[in-house]
């Protein structure tokens, strides 16, 4: 004999395939889905003059890729933001562009990335002076258990920069000044410089880093420890050093990318999704997952 479903078992099984039809996908689903979809990275990722470029560039750790592909120009006195989820790619390929994830036994990079005409991942280039060439800031402030002037001449003695300690004096001056440090320091540069506050901190890492005369300076969150008047600070003088210097920074902010940065870069799972005016990423993004990142759907 054939069971028949009560009324009350016909309701449950209508509500259960209704709910099933009705049931929106979740965020991570969403951004699952749509990475199936990013092909070619959109938008302007190439620079008329480049300062910085990068071709098809993998990046693996282990047997997991962390980088797809990606190639990229950073054009000369340029910033370019990188944003994008936790753990999307953009801190990994920032510390390619100066040999930094050399120090990771696991990490294999591969394809091409050139400052101007050098090979940056030629088998003879030094990384020494490549990184004097290609500074970098860090997430947190790391001034050196040193004073706040041993700290800023650090640099220019180790390459043999100056023969006069006059120089040095001019050198060490000169970058806390281009720093927005000088006047909160000059009389006591010989004091710690741990003794400073985050802000201060942070400014004296990136004079540290100006002393040499780098041509391309990088930033993986400078501001994400500070507070917001210190964080201020920070992005004006990037706004000032970009007259100077070609600037890369990796930010979780995405009003501090709008802030300082000319071109935005959005990464996704190790993709370069778009690259854009950073105007036209945030108010009129050429991809999907751009626009969904950043009008809070995922991140």
């Amino acid at each position: 004999m054939q069971a028949v479903n009560t009324p009350i078992q016909e309701n449950e099984k209508l509500n259960a395939n209704t709910n099933e039809a009705e049931r929106k996908p979740s965020g991570a689903e969403q951004m699952n889905d749509s990475a199936a979809k990013v092909g070619k990275t959109v938008g302007k990722p190439f620079a008329k003059h480049p300062k910085m470029t990068m071709r098809n560039v993998d990046v693996f750790y282990g047997d997991k890729q962390a980088i797809h592909d990606v190639s990229l120009d950073i054009g000369k006195n340029e910033v370019v933001a990188m944003i994008g989820p936790s753990g999307c790619g953009k801190s990994t390929f920032l510390r390619c562009l100066n040999r930094m994830n050399d120090t990771i036994e696991i990490c294999k990079v591969s394809g091409e990335i050139k400052l101007e005409e050098l090979d940056v991942y030629h088998p003879k280039q030094d990384v020494v002076p490549l990184r004097a060439r290609v500074g970098i800031v860090f997430q947190k402030p790391n001034p050196f258990p040193k004073s706040i002037y041993d700290n800023v001449a650090y640099g220019p003695r180790i390459h043999g920069l100056v023969e006069r300690k006059t120089d040095l004096d001019e050198i060490v001056e000169n970058s806390l000044r281009r720093a927005s440090l000088w006047e909160e320091v000059k009389d006591r540069l010989h004091a710690p410089g741990t003794g400073l506050s985050g802000g201060q901190q942070q400014r004296l890492c990136i004079a540290r880093t100006i002393a040499v005369s780098p041509e391309v300076i990088l930033m993986d969150e400078p501001c994400s420890a500070l507070d917001p008047i210190a964080t201020a600070k920070i992005e004006e003088l990037i706004t000032e050093l970009s007259e100077k210097f070609t600037i890369a920074i990796v930010t979780h902010s995405m009003q501090q990318a709008a802030r300082v940065s000319h071109r935005t870069a959005y990464f996704h799972m190790g993709k370069l999704v778009e690259v854009n005016d950073t105007k036209r990423v945030f108010t009129n993004p050429e991809h999907e997952l751009t626009e969904a990142y950043i009008t809070g759907r995922f991140g």
